[in-house]
């Protein structure tokens, strides 16, 4: 599902990506609630809510989680809007192992030889592209950083993909609200007055139905097919940046890319290798 939203984002790319943005937020939220609404999980909302109320410290981290994945979005948005697809599917290639780096950095986790390797081979692809180019990919490298900081983060926030996303989008939602009223009142928004405005009623359906069959999905699938599901987003984004969007594919991007899936692969077979170690030990 997330390799097509560029085709989904690329439909209201005459708006604003701000409005955009705020958009996607506000009907996240009204998704999602009613979601919370039609399967009966008013009460589980309700706990949730308790708990969060209890523990402050894990409130704080949802808000700043809140913050993130918004900066991710709006990125994204940008990205497509402004037509560096190939940028956003590079930077969805390189998130897994921004993770691991993060994991290093903040946890004190530790590199196997293969996974050294790895991101050895991303940061010769992406340097390769700087000095090749004269432009470090920056929209790649934040969206990467951001959507692995927001991975970070819920490691320690407990709560469920659908609760997770409805308090995430409940925080920034009068944020989002109060942007939409201003811009209205200086005549800067196109909803309502455009014919596919209707299209973003549909943001929410597109960024809640994702991550809820991927935390479901996470539940019932070994880890390896997860770690092989995860790269078919980026790689039908890149499939769209090249064929559907005419950007420029260069044997520079060619050697990077490449760079980058020989390291991927490394990492997915260290990944793959672990857990199977690790189901055999049980």
């Amino acid at each position: 599902m997330w390799g097509v939203l560029p085709m989904y984002w690329k439909l209201v790319q005459d708006f604003n990506p701000y409005e955009s943005l705020f958009h996607r937020i506000i009907w996240s939220f009204v998704f999602v609630i009613l979601l919370v609404a039609v399967t009966n999980k008013v009460t589980h909302f309700k706990n949730a809510w308790r708990y969060l109320m209890s523990h402050p410290k894990e409130s704080l981290l949802l808000t700043l989680a809140s913050i993130v994945i918004t900066f991710n979005w709006g990125l994204f948005i940008y990205a497509v809007h402004s037509g560096h697809v190939l940028q956003a599917s590079l930077g969805y290639y390189i998130n897994p192992l921004m993770s691991i780096a993060l994991g290093f950095l903040v946890l004190k986790e530790r590199f196997n030889k293969l996974e050294t390797f790895a991101i050895f081979l991303v940061a010769v692809g992406v340097f390769y592209m700087t000095f090749s180019i004269g432009d470090f990919p920056v929209i790649s490298f934040l969206l990467a950083l951001s959507f692995a900081l927001y991975g970070l983060i819920k490691k320690f926030v407990h709560l469920d993909a659908l609760m997770s996303i409805l308090f995430e989008t409940m925080i920034t939602l009068p944020f989002a609200l109060l942007a939409i009223f201003y811009m209205t009142s200086q005549h800067q928004t196109h909803f309502l007055h455009a014919n596919d405005s209707y299209i973003l009623l549909l943001s929410g359906i597109i960024t809640a139905v994702p991550l809820i069959c991927f935390s479901a999905g996470a539940k019932r699938i070994s880890l390896s097919i997860i770690g092989l599901l995860q790269y078919i987003g980026p790689t039908l984004m890149l499939l769209q940046g090249i064929f559907l969007y005419h950007e420029p594919f260069s044997t520079t991007h060619l050697i990077t890319f490449l760079c980058i899936w020989i390291g991927l692969i490394a990492f997915s077979y260290s990944k793959v290798t672990q857990f199977r170690k690790m189901r055999n030990l049980k």
